[in-house]
């Protein structure tokens, strides 16, 4: 019998610290739903201590999720833990993972506190977090830089008190896999009761070896590997969940376990963090990228279509690259409608939403003459359905814009501003510009745009365009997404929707585990 690789996703709380790609409660817990149906065997929903709004985004994911763990990340402090606790006390399995730095440097400068004092706030938290639940994970922070014999004092120490899962994090993503991988079994062969836990890796990406640094440890000994879809994640990201994953299923040659994973929930998974977060996924990223299975060579080509195997090691469809379409149209019914949604995470407080939500669909279902599951995400992402409780004071009512060659773009925009109309113009060096310029007459947000990004959600000519607008004032940047089969309105929609985002205090603490 294979033994069991726990998958770890940290694409809620970690994934989320991308510059950027802060989530909505309502959109923190469709994405939880799809890590259910892709099988994740621990959820970490978020920082529950940040903020009321992270601890209620926890609290949601806990009451939502069936299946999958839901844990909590806390400072080795026991305010945090309690929070952390609260928050995840609806869960019908439930983890708190708390942490502290163990490198010189971070107990030296950062701290200020001896090894001998983190030692003991370390063991102090095992038994803080205890009162919440038996499911308590510790995570050395910076355990890559971190002297190998205090590594064994602390682990051995906090095992000990209760822990049962043990984190060794690369935080900076400076180890190389060799070294990790030796760093990892070191631990296992000296610390006495290292039997008594799951071995956990979690490895950023700054020098590009996130995922050959985490199945180093794998293959050393570690059973939990701690990703984030699309490799999502601060500075440079994490270990990407699909690369980990179909790494470890495509050479069962090599490795000792095996995942849990349904790895046909892949892509839609990728698809759906990539709407969310406005980051899209790169052509020739492994396993989701546009590219991944595609073959130019000739001599590729042939030899795929004489047998696919010569080119290919795993198969699109096991991953889920399948044309997922919705067989429905402006004559279909609501329920057939509202059913396909809720296999898609999306569902309805009211029948007044549903009712509204299926007449934009119609909408859609006119001007398009076929309706994919990634239609359906963007234009309920986009009108806020789902259950969403964002703030929407600025809402696009109608516009006109005018492009000819030889004569300045101008743009005409009706906007709701707390439910009143107002319009507004301006010019500008293309349509674009031009709303935009109009949008700022008219609300003065004092924003920068740092980011505007316009992807095809399908093919063909008649495909909505999604638009990502990212937006910084005073040290928060927020994404925007809008989608429209008329980019310049997707445009309006994005910016627009970047500004709502803006109006909602979001004060983050951002630990960097």
């Amino acid at each position: 019998m294979k033994e069991s690789l726990i998958i770890f996703d940290t694409t809620l709380r970690d994934g989320e610290q991308s510059p950027g790609a802060s989530m909505t409660q309502e959109e923190k817990v469709r994405i939880a739903k799809q890590l259910e149906r892709l099988r994740v065997d621990v959820i970490e929903a978020g920082f529950a201590a940040a903020s009321p709004g992270d601890f209620a985004a926890v609290q949601a994911v806990a009451q939502a999720i069936k299946e999958s763990t839901v844990c909590s990340l806390a400072r080795a402090n026991e305010k945090d833990i309690a929070a952390a606790g609260e928050a995840i006390a609806p869960a019908e399995r439930k983890r708190i993972h708390t942490f502290i730095a163990t490198s010189p440097i971070h107990m030296e400068k950062k701290l200020r506190m001896s090894p001998d004092q983190v030692l003991e706030q370390a063991v102090k938290a095992i038994g803080w977090a205890r009162r919440y639940t038996d499911d308590v994970e510790f995570s050395a922070e910076d355990a890559g830089r971190s002297e190998i014999d205090f590594l064994c004092r602390i682990f051995e120490a906090v095992i000990d008190a209760g822990a049962t899962t043990i984190n060794v994090p690369d935080t900076v993503g400076y180890a190389l896999p060799h070294q990790f991988g030796e760093r990892i079994r070191t631990l296992i062969e000296r610390i006495p009761n290292s039997d008594k836990v799951i071995w956990s890796v979690h490895c950023h990406n700054d020098l590009g070896l996130a995922v050959a640094n985490s199945l180093a440890a794998v293959l050393a000994g570690a059973r939990q590997v701690e990703c984030t879809i699309n490799g999502l994640g601060e500075r440079a990201g994490n270990a990407a969940l699909e690369e980990i994953v179909m790494a470890v299923r495509t050479r069962q040659d090599v490795f000792p376990c095996d995942t849990r994973i349904d790895t046909r929930q892949i892509v839609p998974a990728s698809k759906l963090v990539s709407q969310i977060t406005g980051f899209p996924v790169q052509p020739n990223k492994a396993i989701v990228g546009a590219n991944a299975f595609a073959h130019e060579s000739g001599i590729h080509q042939d030899g795929v279509l004489k047998h696919r195997e010569t080119y290919e090691i795993m198969r699109a469809e096991d991953v889920g690259w399948t044309t997922n379409k919705i067989v429905l149209g402006k004559h279909s019914g609501r329920n057939a409608f509202r059913t396909r949604l809720a296999e898609l995470g999306i569902t309805f407080e009211s029948e007044e939403q549903l009712n509204q939500a299926f007449a934009r669909f119609k909408e859609l279902a006119d001007k398009k003459h076929e309706i994919f599951d990634e239609d359906l995400i963007a234009l309920m992402s986009d009108e806020g359905v789902s259950g969403g409780h964002e703030v929407e004071r600025y809402r696009l009512v109608s516009s006109c814009f005018h492009s000819e060659t030889g004569e300045t773009p101008k743009a005409r925009l009706v906007i709701a501003i707390d439910g009143e109309e107002q319009t507004v113009e301006s010019e500008g060096s293309g349509p674009v510009d031009a709303a935009f310029q109009a949008i700022e007459k008219l609300v003065q947000s004092g924003a920068e745009l740092l980011l505007y990004s316009v992807n095809a959600i399908t093919q063909g000519t008649d495909a909505q365009g999604e638009v990502t607008v990212r937006l910084s004032k005073e040290g928060r940047i927020v994404n925007g997404q809008g989608a429209d089969t008329d980019i310049i309105v997707a445009s309006v929609k994005a910016y627009l929707n970047a500004l709502n985002k803006l109006l909602a205090n979001r004060a983050r603490i951002s630990p960097q585990v």
